[in-house]
């Protein structure tokens, strides 16, 4: 073998860790998502739950429109008698 041919294998022996080391991502395998090496040191994103009943406001806008519309009722209902 040359000695060109030994210092390639020498520089790809010393730089193949190094590269190995340096690569760091999400992966997934059977099915689990598996975090990348510097998972503990990232930014925590934590999102509250929400509340239990998902139409909370659906309900509220219908209420206060229900009570608008016995409002505009009542109010009719006087100005007649």
């Amino acid at each position: 073998m040359s000695r060109n041919g030994i210092s390639q294998w020498l520089l790809l022996a010393l730089v193949a860790p190094l590269m190995s080391g340096a690569i760091g991502c999400q992966s997934s395998i059977g099915g689990q998502t598996l975090p990348s090496p510097w998972y503990l040191t990232d930014d925590v994103q934590y999102f509250p739950p929400g509340p239990e009943f998902k139409l909370s406001n659906q309900v509220r806008a219908m209420e206060e429109y229900k009570l608008e519309q016995e409002r505009l009722r009542s109010g009719i209902e006087d100005e007649v008698n």
